[in-house]
């Protein structure tokens, strides 16, 4: 009985240890290697660049509630549809992105991205974001490393059941292919949204066009390929086996557009009756796609 006494008083201790940052750095290793809880940990995530995880919970926080995050020895995944099954967005950070990855088996984390949102805007835009799960257990941890070491903080976060069914995406031959500016690509859908619900994408050899209309009158957009010598992110580049023309929802594509700030280009995939694909890279390390179908002209109004 004396010993488990001596064991909670410690693990107490710890508590004002961490919220006095005495000896930061140390308590930054005590925490990333298990701390004072099970030595099986089997989840260890260490991504340096904390801000690119607050800019993906950005992005996709508003399209999807709750997801599945999965981990495995290839990288840190999440699949997840929206509410209505219009929209799907597929989410890849690499193992090899990572500073430290530990993840001794196949792990699916269910949270609610809300929540997790919230959170992560605990973190500064410069932290280190470490993240640990015990084997079977019912929440995940966050830990937050400012650069020079002088500030950590954790939060535990319970974790959800979540029922979820993983599609498979099948490799395609895409009919046209877009890379483009993603702030232009951005601006482009949010100032049609100011004259019609939809948008017509067609893309040509010219170039790719899109094409609105509403009460108030109709409008065109039309970006032509160009090459950019000093910088590649300003080129608009078509790669097209067939011309393709497809409606979209605009307040799909407006949702999508929230990834802006990951990459400076978007890869727009098209091909005649399949979801077009919007793509974001994230620096080096992985990337989010985002699957829209498209409206077909008998279909209720499920997408405007």
């Amino acid at each position: 009985m004396i010993e488990i006494r001596k064991l909670r008083a410690r693990r107490c201790g710890v508590v004002s240890w961490a919220s006095a940052c005495r000896n930061a750095e140390a308590y930054s290793k005590f925490l990333v290697s298990g701390g004072l809880g099970p030595v099986g940990k089997m989840l260890e995530l260490r991504l340096v660049q904390g801000s690119l995880l607050k800019k993906v919970l950005d992005a996709i926080k508003d399209l999807v509630t709750d997801a599945n995050f999965d981990c495995s020895e290839t990288g840190f995944s999440l699949q997840a549809m929206d509410s209505s099954h219009v929209a799907l967005v597929a989410l890849l950070l690499r193992s090899d992105g990572f500073e430290h990855y530990r993840c001794d088996r196949n792990l699916s984390m269910g949270m609610n991205l809300t929540n997790m949102s919230k959170l992560l805007k605990c973190a500064g835009n410069d932290d280190i974001i470490t993240i640990k799960a015990d084997d079977g257990g019912d929440s995940v941890t966050f830990i937050f490393e400012s650069p020079n070491q002088d500030k950590i903080s954790d939060f535990e976060m319970k974790l959800m059941d979540i029922d979820s069914e993983h599609l498979g995406i099948p490799e395609t031959e895409y009919h046209a292919i877009v890379k483009m500016p993603s702030q232009e690509f951005a601006r482009i859908c949010r100032d049609l949204s100011t004259i019609g619900d939809t948008v017509i994408i067609s893309v040509t050899k010219e170039g790719v066009k899109f094409s609105t209309s509403g009460d108030i009158g109709n409008a065109n957009i039309v970006c032509r390929q160009n090459k950019s010598v000093d910088n590649k992110d300003n080129e608009t580049a078509i790669e097209m086996n067939e011309p393709v023309s497809l409606t979209f929802a605009l307040r799909y594509l407006n949702s999508f557009t929230k990834a802006t700030t990951l990459s400076n280009t978007v890869i727009l995939s098209m091909s005649k009756e399949l979801p077009i694909v919007v793509e974001y890279k994230i620096a080096e390390i992985g990337h989010i796609r985002f699957y829209l179908a498209p409206k077909i002209e008998d279909e209720d109004e499920t997408q405007s």
